[in-house]
């Protein structure tokens, strides 16, 4: 591999971006695609595009013969907010599916390791955490504490750090209020629609396991689906 692509792609990968490595077989010849080119233009951009979602290298044809994809793509991120029931349930299902999982919540009579074995759990405030560790594309937003004063900057920084995820617990009704707060703290309108709420898919989910199961699939759905026409 040429050195300075090799010092590029290593750059990408400290910094947690997407980028895939265009290896030309028939002649050797190499090129980096970074997520966050424009690289619309590109005969492989659906290519790209698929294999960005899924993470997988792989073989492709070009009109000038097979080229391999070197992937890499960053651990995906689940940052819970709020040490409660639903984070419980959703904890070991999202690390089995193979998240990297954080628990916030500055209630230290919720934020126990008796609740949270083996997670990474910060009885800290989100933005005292966040501030150490920032929020990027490759990051689940899942706010569930009911609490304003907990919820409300992580999800205002979740939307404009483009999380890939963002979702927040609460009715029709509370989520109008989120948004009018959100409006007077200067967001974007615009990003509003980013946001699933009510959380999680729509699968009648009543108990803590239940709502961490819809919960966990809007996450996987976000991360490898392409988005729907018209969202």
């Amino acid at each position: 591999m040429d050195r300075r692509l090799l010092e590029d792609l290593n750059t990408e990968r400290a910094a947690r971006r997407a980028a895939i490595l265009v290896t030309h077989l028939k002649d050797g010849s190499q090129a980096l695609i970074r997520k966050t080119d424009d690289y619309a233009c590109e005969p492989l951009a659906p290519e790209f595009d698929k294999r960005f979602r899924s993470g997988k290298s792989g073989t492709v044809e070009t009109e000038t013969g097979d080229a391999f994809l070197t992937v890499s793509v960053p651990a995906p991120r689940l940052v819970l907010i709020g040490a409660v029931h639903i984070s419980q349930a959703l904890v070991p299902m999202a690390e089995r599916a193979g998240l990297d999982v954080t628990v916030i919540d500055p209630r230290t009579a919720f934020a126990t390791e008796d609740r949270f074995p083996g997670s990474t759990l910060k009885a800290e405030w989100p933005q005292d955490v966040l501030e150490k560790t920032p929020l990027d594309a490759f990051t689940a937003v899942a706010a569930v504490t009911h609490d304003p004063k907990i919820d409300d900057f992580p999800l205002i920084e979740a939307l404009r750090s483009d999380c890939f995820y963002v979702g927040a617990l609460g009715s029709r009704k509370t989520h109008g209020k989120r948004l009018e707060r959100f409006t007077d703290a200067g967001v974007d309108p615009d990003l509003f629609s980013r946001i699933d709420a009510p959380i999680g898919l729509d699968i009648g989910a009543a108990s803590p396991e239940e709502i961490a199961v819809a919960v966990l699939g809007s996450i996987i759905k976000a991360l490898r689906k392409p988005p729907e026409p018209g969202t």
